[in-house]
């Protein structure tokens, strides 16, 4: 495809710009859906181990189904960043007349879509199954990130700001933390905990503005490699870069309670620095260098919530 011929597909919101399919997506997306079976078959297991009643086994069992969907539902967000596949089904939102089709020839759009659809309603069932204040945040926490992935297609296609795809990443943290502070302090309400969570402020606030900066170099543009910030990419991305060594400083200072989360820190850090190369290298997909960054981040959140040692 062409520069011209993007650049027009770009800026028709209704448009297609296909993704680049290779083994490594293939590979990649089969690690992913390995992980929606694996949410699927400890979710069962779960349920049928409990002690608890039938009901109360049952909410425990879509509790930790719905906490590695929100993980797949992450990594699969960044298989379509880092190969290309942002603007694959166009606009178009929710789904296309053909989406399960694509999902099965392989498109990780098509795939997150239907996946964050799957999250959606089991959000649904643990709302009715056990309505508290849990469920209904988790439940509201996935509507509003719907809307927002809406927007980040327009994001990508040249018509919303940057800050929509960063809204959009901080919040799909959010779904994952709420599900994940909900197995490991069932007591515990989702925006308490992270206020008494220091080590979460500074890692939340790099989530967000990794996705500004995605979001600000737009579909298939470079950063550029800079020495001074000369464009609104260069400055969001100096923010991202002090945002990252916030993290590193905070988990540095409380390592003694955080010390795996800590190592993972200083090694993301390494991995953030050829992510940025890789970007300026091949704009459009960037590769799984992408896919490794979100793993860490995701990482570093469970260590920080489970505290390991």
């Amino acid at each position: 495809m062409s520069n011209t011929t993007e650049t027009q597909t770009i800026a028709d919101p209704k448009s297609v710009v296909e993704g680049e399919m290779t083994l490594t997506v293939r590979i990649i997306g089969l690690g992913i859906g390995s992980i929606v079976l694996l949410a699927i078959i400890l979710g069962i297991w779960r349920g049928i181990e409990s002690p608890l009643p039938l009901k109360q086994a049952t909410v425990a069992g879509l509790m930790l189904s719905e906490a590695i969907f929100a993980i797949a539902l992450i990594l699969l967000g960044s298989i379509v960043e880092g190969f290309g596949y942002g603007l694959s089904l166009g606009t178009r939102w929710p789904y296309t007349r053909n989406i399960i089709v694509l999902m099965l020839r392989g498109d990780p759009e098509a795939a997150h879509r239907v996946l964050a659809t799957a999250v959606g309603l089991t959000a649904v069932a643990l709302a009715i199954l056990h309505p508290n204040k849990m469920t209904f945040t988790g439940l509201s926490l996935i509507v509003v990130t719907a809307l927002f992935g809406m927007g980040t297609l327009y994001v990508l296609a040249g018509k919303a700001p940057a800050f929509v795809h960063g809204t959009h990443g901080l919040l799909a943290y959010l779904v994952f933390l709420n599900y994940l502070v909900g197995l490991a302090y069932p007591q515990a309400e989702l925006f308490t905990y992270i206020n008494g969570t220091v080590a979460l402020h500074a890692l939340l606030f790099a989530v967000f503005m990794g996705g500004m900066v995605t979001g600000q170099r737009g579909f298939g543009q470079a950063i550029e490699p800079f020495l001074h910030p000369k464009k609104t990419a260069h400055w969001i991305f100096v923010v991202h870069g002090f945002a990252a060594l916030l993290v590193l400083g905070t988990l540095g200072w409380l390592s003694p309670i955080y010390p795996v989360a800590f190592g993972l820190a200083i090694f993301q850090a390494a991995v953030g620095f050829f992510l940025f190369h890789a970007v300026n290298l091949k704009p459009k997909s960037p590769g799984a260098i992408v896919a490794f960054h979100q793993l860490m981040v995701l990482l570093i959140t469970s260590a920080i919530v489970l505290q390991w040692h």
